[in-house]
């Protein structure tokens, strides 16, 4: 079996849960099937069952007078770059609206399934419209003709495939729940008594934190936190590995919201997965405050170094945290019960340790990348199955089997 998977992302360029997801993921499949990665960028990679190859955007797509148009349109043109390359897979599996439109064309020229995971929904992040202008209808547009022509859309979440039925014209039994992982040997518990002087002087944090990972985006819920957090008891810091801002206004808002918080450490670097986990490892709990989160990887990476998570009753995180158990949940868009929930645990450190330690047993019990890629390649197995028995044996690269 060969897949061609589209993406956005693939490393270096790897900028949100898509991208972890995209990589771990493969990770697992090359070892059960050959892996045909195309990707944005210009990549290169060549194992014995993976190929990577990465496609520049055609930049004399450019309108100098609605510059917001011009990330939307490029993309497509990446799109149609990854396509024009013969692929000869069974089957072809997209990531997010960026390689929707070339999903859904590869289906059409090479006579293929299609397989999309749905990271997120473009009726549900009307603020992009901030980002990229009008372009939102064109991925709107983009995404909605992808999930409504694939052959099986994965929905990361419940609620994931919830939304999905509510908003495009998908029939439930095309429809496969297939969670996001984390790789449990690389984000695991280390050593908090060597690892207290590093941050000390990598990040001058000296006393206790808590923890915050994400982008700079409405999405995330970064504002609620940081008007929570002016109620931190006194010594407790909140320190926030936050990046990649969707707009030049909103990392302006952010700079204006932790202008004067001694209480804050802002950390605006990339940092490498390694750096990450000691973070983790030596915060009292991580709080994710995302007023829409389709699944949350950040969540499970937490869990797996043994912390508590404090965060939202938003999306797939209710089937990831469970209250009383691995964390606390409290109501989006609520800074006095988030401080609460936040607050509480730091009172109380012995339940917070409890629930660090009940993260990871859950983690290795569920999300971890193996079980998520034999399920993956299981549903891959199910769709091309059907798929010729729909529109006849001869498709992809087994162009011979009608003659057997």
């Amino acid at each position: 079996m060969k897949v061609s998977m589209i993406t956005r992302e693939w490393p270096p360029h790897v900028y949100g849960g898509a991208g972890v997801h995209i990589e771990y993921l493969t990770g697992e499949l090359k070892k059960l099937m050959d892996v045909d990665v195309r990707c944005f960028g210009q990549q290169r990679q060549t194992e014995k069952s993976l190929t990577v190859k990465g496609y520049d955007m055609w930049k004399v797509l450019n309108n100098e007078a609605n510059p917001k148009l011009n990330m939307p349109l490029q993309t497509l043109s990446t799109d149609l770059a990854i396509v024009a390359d013969n692929m000869d897979s069974d089957i072809v599996h997209t990531h997010t609206w960026y390689a929707s439109f070339g999903g859904f064309l590869a289906k059409m020229l090479y006579n293929i399934p299609l397989v999309t995971t749905t990271h997120s929904l473009e009726p549900h992040r009307p603020w992009k419209e901030e980002q990229i202008g009008t372009g939102y209808h064109l991925s709107s547009w983009v995404e909605k003709i992808n999930l409504e022509n694939a052959d099986k859309v994965i929905a990361v979440s419940d609620e994931m495939k919830a939304d999905v039925l509510s908003l495009f014209n998908v029939k439930e039994e095309n429809i496969a729940v297939i969670h996001n992982g984390i790789d449990p040997s690389e984000w695991k518990p280390v050593s908090q008594d060597e690892t207290r002087p590093w941050i000390r002087e990598r990040f001058g944090v000296t006393g206790d934190y808590i923890m915050f990972v994400g982008r700079i985006t409405r999405q995330k819920g970064i504002d609620v936190l940081i008007e929570a957090t002016k109620q931190l008891p006194p010594g407790v810091k909140l320190v926030m590995r936050a990046g990649s801002p969707d707009t030049p206004e909103i990392k302006a808002e952010m700079e204006e919201w932790v202008k004067g918080r001694e209480n804050i450490v802002w950390i605006k670097d990339k940092l490498s997965n390694d750096e990450l986990i000691r973070l983790y490892n030596c915060a009292i709990l991580f709080a994710c405050p995302s007023v829409y989160e389709p699944f949350g990887i950040i969540n499970l990476e937490a869990m797996a170094c043994n912390t508590a998570v404090v965060a939202t009753t938003v999306g797939g995180i209710k089937e990831v945290v469970v209250p009383g158990e691995t964390g606390l949940l409290v109501p989006p868009s609520d800074p006095k019960a988030l401080i609460e929930a936040i607050n509480s645990l730091i009172a109380d450190r012995d339940k917070a340790k409890r629930f660090g330690l009940a993260g990871r047993a859950r983690v290795l019990e569920k999300f971890t990348w193996e079980r998520i890629a034999l399920k993956t390649k299981n549903c891959y197995g199910e769709v091309i199955e059907k798929y010729k028995k729909q529109h006849g044996c001869c498709t992809g690269k087994d162009k011979n089997c009608c003659a057997e």
